[in-house]
């Protein structure tokens, strides 16, 4: 380790105190995002937060933990068992303490615990880099400053983590890696209280898979911190020479069992402890979360409905390349790489199996150093480094389970710690076999600006969801939804000019509601509809428009005053008595979706929508009826 510190030497010239080294961590993670403090909520944001029933105090606490990340029932046929009750929670208290859906809030909140966890990576690099020693009162000795605080520095200024921070919804990335790395260092302080070898402090261990635990809830790739910290324990602690393992395993050498973490009887108790603890949180999950899975379509994940093994596998390997060349240069980001973004690879001699195949020829090469170097610090970083990158990946890989989209940045926050520790090591191992170390100085530092820059510009595209479309034309113009986004966006301008040129003009009003109704942007649909009526208070048409959008957020009672008056000041509009049935329907009173439903039918007997609405609740009041309901 002392070999990698000098080598950093001429990049970090002195060993930097431990608090400063997080000062300046935090200082600069809090710089890279502080552009999205006062954005809009975005994308996802308007499922997950604004018609998020959940965040309501009218929804008891208790609900929080039987509903998924979008506020449907688990047990529902449409829940995406997206199970991560506790970030849910945090919404709520933000909700509360801003007093309602202040976007601001909700984004401060994001920008600190990113700041947060960097200052926590100082820590954690730490430990990677340098292992445990104490000193004789017990307190970690820092053996890696240097190489700690720049890859800490890396991670904090990455840009593909625009989307965890910047994006409210990212917070479950956030808050499942923050108990993700305080159940790693907790696990390291199981070794704090006794030098001997192979004790520990049961305590910490069971604290360490609490908080895996609670990770999980944050976001379902928490609980693989469990399988980090048993390779951990196994290399670091127990001290394993896997390359010799294999050696022996392969000429049955029957000193096998002399290996002395084999017969280490403190290991294998706490390898029980990890495997026990991670198989009965995950059994309680299951057993929350139902046995169904979840209903992602063909344009969420095309490679898993591919019906050929051979094109499921090499897409699988693309996106993981795409995965590692997001690492490697984050420029071109996007929020959504669905929906046509990535076309299918359907056979071998397609080009792009060279993205693939040059991912493997790298990893195969690292896999190699990390078993067969005879350097053991060596072997020990690289291992770690890659466990640190595949880890808590493997939930996102599609290799146990289908996942629900192509590639996302969100599911890179954690496996990126990886990534810079593998390139920090690359810098050491670079700057001691070049004279030129002011070049290699020269150079990290231009990776550190360029990143801060682009996290900048990114945190600012993430500021509107405008924004945020149009910088994704660029990046996958194939992608359906962008293409349809963009000419939206032309509409909603040039009405929106409309309405600053004639504020009365209800016309203009009315298509920018509903335009932004269809396209699921129901925030923005709500606010635009208020505004309108602010303005033109007596317009029924306008009434109705934003009594579709409120019923379709829940908020049934506006809804409905809304609706009772359009048919007010309009009583023989067919759409407005139908459409008042339904939100009827939707909110369970039966009987007054029935009157409605008719009375709508009398004013226009063609209505095909009306008609079968109509008929489905006849079928629904005669079981009801059948029942003695």
């Amino acid at each position: 380790m002392a070999e990698l510190e000098a080598d950093l030497d001429h990049i970090i010239p002195s060993s930097v105190p431990s608090f400063w080294a997080k000062l300046v961590v935090g200082f600069v993670s809090l710089v890279c995002f502080a552009r999205s403090y006062d954005g809009d909520f975005v994308f996802d944001d308007s499922e997950a937060i604004v018609n998020n029933k959940d965040l309501r105090a009218e929804t008891p606490l208790g609900d929080l933990w039987h509903h998924d990340f979008w506020g449907s029932r688990l047990s529902s046929n449409t829940s995406h068992k997206s199970y991560r009750p506790l970030t849910v929670l945090t919404f709520r208290i933000n909700y509360y303490l801003s007093g309602g859906f202040h976007p601001m809030s909700f984004h401060v909140v994001n920008i600190l615990l990113h700041g947060g966890i960097s200052v926590l990576m100082v820590d954690v690099f730490s430990v990677l880099f340098g292992g445990l020693q104490y000193s004789s009162k017990g307190r970690r000795l820092d053996l890696a400053p240097r190489s700690s605080l720049l890859a800490a520095l890396l991670f904090a200024v990455h840009p593909v983590h625009t989307e965890c921070v910047a994006g409210v919804v990212g917070r479950a990335d956030l808050l499942g890696a923050l108990f993700f790395l305080l159940s790693f260092l907790g696990y390291c302080k199981a070794f704090r209280e006794s030098h001997k070898e192979g004790m520990h402090s049961t305590f910490w261990v069971l604290l360490s898979v609490f908080l895996g635990a609670v990770a999980m809830l944050c976001k379902e790739q928490g609980i693989t911190v469990l399988g980090l910290n048993a390779v951990f324990d196994i290399l670091v602690i127990g001290k394993l020479n896997v390359l010799e393992v294999v050696q022996r395993v392969l000429h049955k050498d029957k000193s096998l069992e002399n290996i002395g973490v084999l017969r280490n009887g403190g290991l294998l108790f706490r390898m029980t402890l990890l495997a026990l603890g991670g198989a009965g949180v995950l059994y309680m999950r299951w057993k929350i979360m139902g046995t169904g899975p979840p209903p992602f379509t063909e344009v969420d994940n095309p490679a898993s409905f591919a019906d050929s093994m051979l094109v499921r596998a090499i897409n699988y390997n693309y996106y993981y390349s795409l995965n590692a060349w997001l690492l490697l240069c984050p420029w071109w980001l996007c929020f959504d790489w669905s929906m046509g973004c990535i076309p299918l690879i359907k056979s071998v001699g397609d080009w792009r199996v060279i993205a693939l195949a040059a991912l493997w020829f790298c990893l195969i090469g690292l896999i190699c150093q990390a078993l067969c170097s005879e350097d053991s610090h060596r072997r020990r970083i690289l291992t770690l480094g890659l466990g640190f990158l595949i880890i808590p990946f493997l939930p996102a890989s599609n290799l146990f389970f289908r996942v629900g989209f192509v590639v996302a940045e969100r599911v890179l926050y954690l496996p990126s710690a990886g990534y810079c520790m593998l390139l920090t090591f690359g810098f050491g191992a670079l700057s001691k076999q070049t004279k030129r170390k002011k070049l290699i100085a020269a150079l990290i530092l231009g990776i550190l600006f360029i990143n801060t820059l682009r996290c900048m510009i990114r945190s600012g595209e993430w500021r509107s969801e405008e924004q945020l479309f149009r910088s994704a034309l660029s990046v996958c113009p194939l992608n359906a939804k962008y293409a349809d986004l963009n000419r939206h966006v032309d509409a909603l301008n040039a009405w929106r000019n409309a309405t600053v040129l004639k504020p009365e003009h209800s016309l203009a009003w009315n298509n920018m509601i509903i335009l932004l109704d269809n396209t699921g942007n129901l925030a923005q649909a709500e606010a635009v509809g208020r505004e309108a009526l602010e303005l033109i208070p007596n317009d029924h048409s306008l009434m109705f428009s934003l009594a579709n959008v409120l019923g379709k957020s829940q908020k049934y009672k506006e809804s409905e005053a809304l609706f009772l008056k359009a048919i007010k000041a309009h009583p023989n509009t067919a759409s407005y008595h139908g459409n008042l049935a339904v939100l009827y329907h939707r909110w369970g009173h039966l009987d007054l979706a029935k009157k409605h439903y008719e009375i709508s039918l009398q004013l226009d007997p063609t209505a095909p929508g009306t008609k079968e609405n109509y008929g489905l609740l006849r079928r629904k009041l005669e079981q009801m009826h059948k029942k003695g309901v």
